[in-house]
């Protein structure tokens, strides 16, 4: 039996356990006790011109921090909570996988969080893990809603709309430093989906993707680059994205998500080397004092191996 389908079979066990229901966007899960067997864990775009993305000229946003923490987020002046110990479990290996790379891993700071269905949980889970990396004393952290039929991060965050990806797959002219928001918190910078658009899979498939993909990965060695992508089963786009992913978060929502549904999503993203499964909205994990929610976590190499 190989690994990913003893991850399904874990997953197809839990998964059955009652759960308190949570927004998309909002309630807080809390926790990462049980571990998930490890996971032996690409429309005509615009013509493709060189160009130097800098983003020094970047926009300086205020994210209202109170207003954060009041809906369940980890922020720098959190105390210290479970949630934001769990987030700490969670990014840990994610972060190794980043500094143990060698050349060939030059995308293992590329990290997607997706979800098979809507409303697992899956952006709640990508701004928290964001937030949480930015903590780091050596690292900075870009979140790129890259949920383009359905974008949510600025939303979550009380901000306005703004241009962003599709803009600049739209127009070559545009840099990264023109559509990148800066916030206030330190270390912490928000790449939004910008418009949408009726080719929005043929774009994320587009040379000019790949390219932004390569200089995001590339030019700041201390960065790890979030991706709050779109489902994997209801649309095509996270298939596209996962293609060029280093480590990918699956987000399962327990007492919902089949084990159907996972095994047809882990399919989906079995080119990357790093698949890490995340149970969210579980009350089986805790006692009460945390609001009865909790992850299971589990992370590692797709091995492709039989046993």
């Amino acid at each position: 039996m190989s690994l990913i389908e003893k991850a399904v079979n874990k997953m197809g066990q839990t998964a059955a356990a009652p759960s308190a229901p949570v927004a998309e966007s909002g309630a807080g899960p809390v926790v990462a006790r049980e571990a998930v067997a490890p996971v032996a864990v690409h429309a005509a775009a615009a013509p493709v011109a060189p160009r130097a993305r800098g983003d020094g000229g970047s926009k300086q946003i205020q994210i209202d921090l109170e207003r954060l923490a009041s809906l369940g987020y980890v922020t720098p002046d959190t105390e210290k909570t479970m949630l934001a110990e769990e987030f700490r479990v969670i990014k840990r290996p994610l972060i190794t996988n980043v500094t143990a790379a060698d050349a060939q891993d030059r995308h293992r700071n590329l990290i997607m969080v997706t979800s098979s269905l809507p409303a697992e949980g899956k952006s709640f889970c990508a701004l928290n893990l964001a937030l949480s990396i930015a903590m780091e004393r050596d690292t900075t952290v870009m979140l790129v809603d890259a949920d383009v039929a359905k974008p949510s991060v600025l939303n979550n965050l009380g901000l306005r709309a703004e241009r962003g990806l599709m803009d600049m797959l739209l127009d070559p002219t545009v840099q990264v430093g023109d559509v990148l928001l800066k916030t206030n918190i330190d270390k912490f910078s928000i790449l939004p989906a910008g418009r949408r658009h009726k080719h929005s899979t043929e774009l994320l498939a587009s040379e000019s993707m790949v390219q932004l993909l390569d200089e995001i990965a590339t030019r700041y060695p201390d960065r790890i680059v979030i991706f709050d992508s779109p489902p994997l089963l209801v649309t095509s786009e996270a298939r596209e994205l996962a293609a060029h992913m280093g480590q990918i978060v699956m987000v399962v929502e327990a007492g919902r998500t089949s084990q159907e549904a996972v095994a047809e999503s882990l399919r989906y993203i079995e080119g990357c080397d790093i698949v890490n499964l995340l149970m969210n909205k579980s009350d089986s994990l805790h006692g009460e004092g945390y609001g009865g929610y909790g992850y299971g976590y589990g992370y590692g190499h797709n091995q492709r191996t039989s046993s």
